[in-house]
C-alpha cells in the first residue's frame, strides 16, 4: 500500500521540495509508521548516494580551552567535565591519527581545534598538516573545522588543499541565544558565508536535543538548505557531566531517527551524516538510520568515545551497504567482499560533538 511518506517521496523525487509542513509531518509521525517513514526516505537515499556510506574520521587537533560558553560542550568555558585538555598537536601526530583512519576505509579526515577561531599562526600550523598529509595520501578529502573565521583564512585554507569547512549553526536562529551567548547566529552564518565565497565545500549541520520545539528544528533545517551545506551533520546532545545541559534527555531512538529522515526529504541530494550522540540515542536503530543517512564519523568522538571502528565497517557490511571508495575483492564465495582495513582510536579525550 502507498503511504503518505512514499507519495513525499515521490514528489520530491518528481522535482517538488518538501515544504515545512511536510517536515513536521515526518517528525511528528508515529511510531507504528517508522517503517514507512523511513522506506520513503530510502528512495531518496539510493537515488542519490546508492548503497553506499561515507566514512569521516576526526583528528582533534587541541582539545578544551575553549573562551566561547556553548552551553551544551564539555570544551566551553565555564565546564567541569572531565576531558583531555591539550594544545595543538604537533605534524608527526596529526598524520599518524590521519592515516589511521585513512587504514580504517575513511575518505574524510575532519582536522577539528576547540577555541573561538583561528589565529593566521593557527591557520599556517593547519595548512602546513595539511600539505603533509596529502603529500603521502592525496586522494583525501581534507575538512577543517577551526571555529569563526576572519577575512582571508578561508583562502588560506583552500590554497592549501583542504577541500572542506564545517561550522554548524547547531540550532535555529530563534533558539541561538538559549544555548551560547558569547557570539550570535549570525557570527557562525557568516563563516558559513565566508567558506563558500572561498570556494570550499560548505559543511554544517545541528544538534537535537537542546530543548528546540519540532518547529525549530525544521527551521535549523531550513537554514541549512538555504545555505546550501554540502553535508549536514546530525549530532544528538551528549549531556556531559559538569554542563549546564548534564541532565537533559529528550530523545528517543525513534525521535533520532525520524530527525534523520526528516533531513533527507528537506535535503534529498545532501550528505546527512549521523554524528555525534549516535551511539547513546539511536543505540540498536543505528543500522536502520543507515538506510536514510549516507555517512557516518568512524570511531571516536571530540571529548568522548565512540562505537569501536571494527564494530562501525561490520554494521555497513552486515546491512548490505558498502564504504564509499572501498576497494572490492573476491571473497571466499566467488563473491565480492569489502576489503576495509581497520582502525583503532586514541581513547577516550581524542576526537562529543563532532564539528563545533
Amino acid at each position: 500500500m502507498t503511504t503518505t511518506f512514499d507519495q513525499l517521496a515521490s514528489r520530491i523525487l518528481d522535482g517538488t521540495p518538501a515544504t515545512a509542513d511536510d517536515a513536521l509531518a515526518v517528525l511528528r509521525a508515529p511510531d507504528d509508521a517508522l517503517l514507512d517513514v523511513v522506506a520513503a526516505a530510502g528512495r531518496l537515499r539510493r537515488r542519490h548516494f546508492g548503497n553506499t556510506v561515507k566514512v569521516n574520521y576526526l583528528v582533534n587537533l587541541k582539545s578544551g580551552l575553549c573562551p566561547e560558553n556553548c552551553n551544551y560542550c564539555s570544551q566551553a568555558l565555564g565546564s567541569t567535565a572531565d576531558i583531555l585538555k591539550y594544545k595543538w598537536l604537533d605534524t608527526d601526530e596529526a598524520l599518524a591519527q590521519a592515516a589511521a583512519g585513512l587504514r580504517g576505509g575513511a575518505t574524510r579526515v575532519c582536522m577539528v581545534s576547540s577555541g573561538r577561531g583561528p589565529t593566521n599562526k593557527d591557520v599556517d600550523r593547519v595548512a602546513d598538516m595539511v600539505g603533509a598529509i596529502k603529500a603521502e595520501n592525496p586522494q583525501v578529502e581534507i575538512c577543517a573545522c577551526l571555529g569563526l573565521l576572519k577575512d582571508g583564512q578561508a583562502e588560506r585554507l583552500r590554497d592549501a588543499g583542504v577541500d572542506a569547512y564545517n561550522h554548524n549553526i547547531n540550532t535555529a536562529e530563534s533558539h541561538h541565544d538559549t544555548i551560547v551567548q558569547t557570539h550570535t547566529y549570525a557570527d557562525r552564518v557568516d563563516t558559513v558565508t565566508k567558506v563558500k565565497a572561498a570556494g570550499l565545500s560548505p559543511c554544517s549541520g545541528l544538534i537535537a536535543g537542546l530543548g528546540e520545539t519540532d518547529e525549530q528544528l525544521v527551521e535549523a533545517l531550513f537554514a541549512l538548505k538555504a545555505l546550501e551545506s554540502d553535508s549536514i551533520p546530525v549530532n544528538f546532545l551528549m549531556p556531559f557531566d559538569g554542563t549546564p545541559y548534564e541532565n537533559t534527555w529528550e530523545l528517543s531512538p525513534t525521535r533520532c531517527l525520524k530527525i534523520l529522515a526528516m533531513a533527507r526529504f528537506v535535503c534529498p541530494d545532501k550528505e546527512i551524516r549521523i554524528a555525534g550522540g549516535r551511539e547513546m540515542h539511536l543505540r540498536s536503530l543505528q543500522a536502520l538510520a543507515l538506510n536514510v543517512a549516507n555517512s557516518i564519523f568512524l570511531g571516536d568522538y571530540l571529548t568522548s568515545e565512540g562505537q569501536a571502528a571494527e564494530a562501525d565497517l561490520e554494521m555497513i557490511r552486515d546491512n548490505g551497504f558498502v564504504v564509499l571508495g572501498a576497494e572490492t575483492e573476491p571473497g571466499p564465495d566467488g563473491a565480492n567482499s569489502q576489503h576495509t582495513p581497520t582502525a583503532r582510536r586514541r581513547g577516550a579525550g581524542t576526537a562529543a560533538l563532532p564539528n563545533a
